[in-house]
């Protein structure tokens, strides 16, 4: 089971105080080949091990009371993996929606996704579709899923439809503020990114919520994506609490 309270029923963990819980957490899970590869399991075994940890980090969201996870499920630039991992991970996809989706409903959780899914097989697409269409109308968190996602391609579709606007009339440039090109990303209407997470020793942004992250925090972790666990949301959690966040200010 993901979600077994409601919202209204949620308590931080008592390590971590209240005041300091991010809102929105970002994840960039990576490590699961080379989590794979340290055991001489094939890359699959590395996936299906990640698709645990994304029970476990929703599971321990859930219970910490944060109220919406973006998960960077797969990149627009993945699609230059060999095919036999993309149609792997295509049936991980089809076979998560299937196992979780209940729970997801039942816990009053929304699901969204950004990006382009119907890139991917229509099966998967239309699974997805009619997963975020069941789940629509709940009110509870938001777990996000980016599949098929760019931001700098996000960008330039945000930023394509202000210019049509623009050339019509009916946008002066002068009104173009950042509050104006945030509602026409992916992510519109979400909470503001309090945390980027990634694992696996990696410390870039790989074309993630580039605009998002602007005054996120970033939280960098020597673990592999299969052995993030409750435990070390937890504490990527404190260190976010600790830390003091001026946007600019004194």
């Amino acid at each position: 089971m993901i979600f077994p309270r409601a919202r209204a029923q949620r308590k931080a963990l008592p390590s971590v105080p209240d005041h300091g819980l991010p809102r929105h957490v970002a994840i960039i899970m990576d490590g699961n080949g080379r989590w794979a590869k340290a055991r001489r399991l094939p890359r699959v075994a590395g996936h299906r091990a990640g698709a645990e940890a994304v029970r476990k980090v929703l599971r321990a969201a859930n219970k910490l009371g944060i109220e919406c996870v973006t998960l960077y499920a797969f990149s627009s630039e993945n699609w230059k993996r060999p095919e036999e991992e993309i149609s792997d991970l295509t049936g991980l996809m089809k076979q998560f929606i299937r196992s979780e989706l209940d729970e997801i409903h039942n816990g009053n959780i929304r699901l969204r996704i950004i990006g382009d899914h119907h890139a991917f097989e229509p099966e998967a697409a239309k699974m997805v579709d009619e997963a975020v269409a069941r789940t629509a109308g709940n009110t509870g968190s938001t777990l996000v899923v980016a599949l098929n996602y760019g931001s700098q391609d996000e960008l330039a579709r945000g930023i394509r439809k202000l210019a049509a606007q623009v050339a019509d009339g009916s946008l002066d440039p002068a009104a173009i503020t950042p509050d104006l090109i945030g509602a026409q990303l992916d992510t519109a209407g979400l909470p503001p990114l309090d945390l980027l997470i990634r694992t696996s020793g990696e410390q870039r942004l790989s074309n993630f919520l580039l605009w998002q992250a602007a005054y996120a925090e970033l939280y960098f972790t020597e673990t592999l994506w299969p052995d993030f666990d409750e435990a070390a949301l937890t504490e990527a959690v404190n260190c976010f609490a600790r830390r003091e966040r001026r946007y600019g200010g004194l």
